[in-house]
């Protein structure tokens, strides 16, 4: 039974490829096959040998194509890129296809018939076996970059989609945690405490209030914001929860300035933030600081908090913080890293990784 049940999961696993070039070259044979068999009298045995010499042919050939695509990466190319390129690859293979042929010929006549035949005769006898050869290596070069490139634009399309579903979650996510009645009643109140107080403090209150709300709203529509305009939203935020937390909360912001108009994944830096606050210096009595460090390792760039506080349990990685790491995982194809680590029994680190680009729009 276990050995039925095995035999059936390699027949299922067998690559797509090889069923297409096994079944391709198979069908495509059966016509020379029928023309040496009823022309040339081959007999049922040569005419055998030569349908199998013709599909291996063409499977020869064809998998040697593309071992040498996947080697130079031709996958990846573009639409014109690739065409420069294939063009007289194709030229070249349909002449290898018509020499291999040729020799196959020639030792078929002298060899298995014995009868006298020039060699470079038979190498020189080229049509119409190089027009054929043309066509076949066109056929199967084409087909095979052109399922790739709709493989590849399918995958595309679903990363996209699902990318979509997730940002519109993670703004949502946002949004909802800076409208919830804990964040806003906070604000609110100390905002009425302040407005016989200190006037000008209010008013700058109620503007950071506006601004972060605003942000929250508008700033979504965006997949990538520039570090400095996110650093921008953060420090507002920290300006308007000090007002709660007053001398308990202090940032501290280490960035290098090259990496200002570097984009990121919008909203992450503040979602990082904003957990430091909630999970770190909102439990602890005297509060403490936030330590933002942005730089630029080798050819990554970091984002690193670190902030006081305990990663108690797995329940600590919020939902925000998975749809990061789902949104950093297609946007930068898996390139980009989150994590999240205890660098002793007081401190929290939480670290996103990016490739470095000079593209700003990745």
């Amino acid at each position: 039974m276990n050995t039925q049940i095995n035999k059936q999961n390699k027949k299922s696993t067998f690559p797509l490829y090889w069923k297409c070039q096994l079944s391709g070259w198979s069908l495509v044979s059966i016509y020379w096959a029928y023309t040496v068999y009823t022309r040339d009298n081959y007999g049922v045995w040569y005419t055998i040998l030569n349908y199998v010499l013709d599909a291996s042919i063409g499977i020869f050939l064809t998998h040697m194509y593309r071992e040498l695509a996947l080697k130079a990466g031709w996958k990846q190319l573009s639409i014109k890129k690739l065409l420069i390129r294939i063009v007289p690859i194709i030229i070249i293979f349909a002449v290898l296809y018509t020499l291999i042929n040729n020799l196959k010929w020639h030792f078929f006549w002298t060899i298995l018939i014995g009868e006298d035949k020039n060699i470079l005769e038979s190498l020189v006898f080229w049509d119409p076996i190089f027009i054929t050869g043309l066509r076949l290596m066109s056929i199967w070069i084409l087909a095979y970059h052109l399922y790739h490139y709709y493989q590849k634009e399918v995958v595309t399309a679903k990363e996209n989609a699902q990318l979509t579903i997730i940002a519109k979650q993670a703004q949502l996510d946002n949004l909802s945690a800076q409208l919830n009645p804990h964040f806003l009643f906070n604000s609110l109140n100390s905002i009425k405490s302040l407005v016989i107080e200190n006037p000008y403090t209010a008013r700058r209150s109620i503007d950071l209030l506006s601004d972060l709300l605003r942000s929250s709203l508008y700033e979504k529509d965006k997949d990538f914001i520039s570090i400095k305009e996110e650093l921008s939203l953060v420090k507002d935020y920290i300006e308007l929860e000090k007002m709660r937390f007053e001398e308990r909360l202090q940032l501290d912001i280490s960035i290098d300035k090259t990496l200002n108009k570097f984009k990121i994944p919008t909203l992450s830096i503040q979602l990082l933030v904003e957990n430091a606050i909630k999970h770190g210096i909102d439990l602890i009595v005297k509060g403490g600081i936030i330590n933002l460090t942005i730089k630029k390792e080798h050819n990554l760039v970091e984002i690193i908090v670190v902030n006081p506080g305990k990663i108690k349990s797995k329940k600590t990685t919020g939902l925000g913080i998975k749809n990061l790491q789902e949104r950093l995982a297609i946007q930068y194809k898996n390139k980009a890293t989150f994590s999240l680590v205890a660098l002793n029994t007081n401190e929290v680190e939480a670290k996103i990784t990016i490739p470095f680009t000079a593209d700003e729009n990745i």
